[in-house]
């Protein structure tokens, strides 16, 4: 686990902005000396992460507050939640509150899709956006042995078709690691849990930070909502920016880039179209999509997105 200290150097500064800067895999080779993209991206990945860390403040030791990244679109305050959606009651009972208050102030609340029937069915204002079903929709148009396009199985269980044999047995692990820490030590643990992340991780659970300290957060946050400031900022530090994350991603495997990352920019294109119906809009949604909902808003609000190009998936 990596710890935030001083702010960066000038130099620090300027090496952060060139990987920032940098719009595909290839770029990355001569940042960083590399012998082949694969190689780079790994280089690239460890530094950014390393910069990241000591970039972006401490996250709160605990917060009554529903943390979140704000980005403001011609008037309107956009404002990405990441939550575990881990379906827990402590979760459930902490966003019901704080949506609540959103509503009742006269702002909007939009979800992932399969977060409105977890937590709140009953709650007509809180709106799922149409992500299963656009990335359904692209899954369809791949030139790819689709899994999703053959399944029959509802929307809200369409990421459940990616977890195969692997990703259940590589949570079992993490889990029994976990459960020495107190025993051992946290130290201890989080070492021998990014041992196991080495061995059980494959390149695309890389691209998504399937690893073990992403686990252990999320656990930590699905039982004390008050923890979600320290999942998100893990996420915020991990992830290269979106472009470079798809590239590699859709490399290894072009129908997991759009469930996952693909997503993250749907949403972000649907809030933003939203945007003008509301005096402040409200995203909740997985905590591993956060980072890529507020780069794809930051270009929206930069001019490099128009909502006009934005149509509803039925």
């Amino acid at each position: 686990m990596t710890r935030s200290g001083d702010a960066l150097s000038p130099v620090e500064r300027e090496r952060l902005e060139r990987l920032r800067a940098a719009d595909e895999l290839a770029d990355l080779v001569a940042l960083t000396d590399a012998a082949t993209e694969h190689d780079a991206y790994l280089a690239a990945r460890a530094e950014w992460r390393s910069l990241m860390d000591r970039r972006v403040p401490p996250a709160a030791p605990t917060t009554d507050r529903l943390p979140g990244d704000g980005v403001d679109l011609e008037g309107t305050r956009v404002v990405v939640h990441g939550i575990t959606h881990a379906d827990t009651d402590a979760e459930r009972a902490f966003l019901r509150e704080h949506v609540a208050g959103f509503l009742e102030a006269g702002e909007a609340v939009y979800c992932e899709q399969g977060i409105r029937p977890m937590y709140f069915a009953d709650m007509a204002e809180v709106r799922g956006m149409d992500d299963y079903r656009w990335a359904l929709k692209r899954c369809r148009d791949l030139e790819v042995d689709s899994r999703l396009a053959a399944t029959e199985r509802s929307f809200d269980g369409l990421l459940e078709d990616l977890t195969d044999v692997a990703a259940t047995f590589r949570e079992a692990v993490f889990s029994l690691v976990n459960s020495g820490a107190d025993v051992y030590g946290e130290e201890f643990a989080m070492a021998l849990g990014d041992v196991a992340t080495d061995f059980l991780s494959s390149q695309e659970d890389l691209a998504r930070a399937r690893d073990y300290e992403a686990f252990v957060r999320s656990q930590a946050a699905a039982e004390d909502p008050a923890k979600l400031p320290h999942l998100q900022r893990y996420y915020a530090t991990v992830f290269l920016p979106l472009p470079l994350e798809r590239e590699w991603l859709r490399r290894h495997d072009a129908e997991l880039e759009v469930v996952s990352h693909g997503r993250s920019e749907r949403m972000a294109d649907y809030a933003a179209y939203h945007a003008e119906d509301a005096p402040a809009v409200h995203v909740l949604t997985g905590a591993a999509h956060q980072p890529g909902i507020r780069y794809y808003l930051e270009r929206h609000r930069d001019g490099h997105r128009r909502r006009d190009d934005f149509a509803l998936v039925e």
